[in-house]
């Protein structure tokens, strides 16, 4: 991995203002305004010296009761498939995260694209807890092949735009459960019959789709 991006995500994530202000340019409003909530909630970042030791990743990011081994990847293409080293570097990333009660990530980044042109990805780890384990399900982990190896897809990833809004401030976790559980409950309506003649029109067997209670569930969350 070149050190140009890792440098630059290096300087996002530190909250750099010079840094943020070169990777938003082509970025939208709304994206740029959550890019720019680092700035006020920065990490202390931490570049591996050489290679690294295997599994920190190539950079480190520590906050408060945040840390985060972060590997960092690039391609012109939007698919990245593990192997030969590359496989080893993650399984390696498993390993440490296991034994560390850590979350690692990686950090992909699509060239040639403009807008926020990093995705976010979450290895999967079991030994998580405290804020690391109520973040887990809010970060994609690696889709997998047909044949359940893990890869990377940049389109399935999340925005580094959503990862800063999401870990610079509870209000910014609350937003982000708001729409996925408005995303949810719109296909709840979506697949919901249609009306015929004022009638709802049920399949023999089919039940009507349980609705979600937006503010309920967030409660609920949060009580836990």
């Amino acid at each position: 991995m070149g050190s140009q991006y890792e440098r630059e995500l290096r300087q996002v994530l530190a909250g750099i203002p010079k840094g943020v202000e070169s990777v938003i340019r082509s970025c939208n409003e709304q994206e740029k305004s959550k890019m720019r909530l680092i700035i006020k909630r920065p990490f202390l970042v931490v570049r591996a010296a050489g290679s690294g030791m295997e599994g920190s990743g190539d950079l480190l990011a520590l906050r408060g009761d945040l840390c985060f081994p972060i590997e960092v990847k690039s391609s012109k293409k939007s698919k990245f498939y593990l192997s030969g080293r590359t496989k080893e570097q993650y399984e390696s990333m498993i390993y440490e995260g296991e034994r560390c009660n850590l979350m690692p990530l990686y950090a992909y980044r699509l060239k040639g694209t403009r807008g926020d042109s990093w995705r976010i990805f979450r290895v999967e780890t079991e030994s998580l807890s405290g804020k690391l384990r109520k973040l887990a399900p809010l970060i994609p982990a690696f889709p997998k092949t047909r044949g359940g190896k893990p890869f990377m897809d940049w389109e399935k990833g999340m925005k580094l735009n959503d990862f800063i809004a999401l870990v610079s401030s509870q209000a910014g976790v609350d937003q982000f459960n708001l729409n996925q559980l408005k995303i949810r409950s719109s296909r709840n309506k979506t697949n919901f019959p249609s009306q015929n003649d004022g009638k709802l029109n049920f399949n023999e067997n089919s039940k009507p789709p349980k609705q979600v209670d937006i503010f309920a569930e967030l409660a609920r969350r949060k009580s836990v």
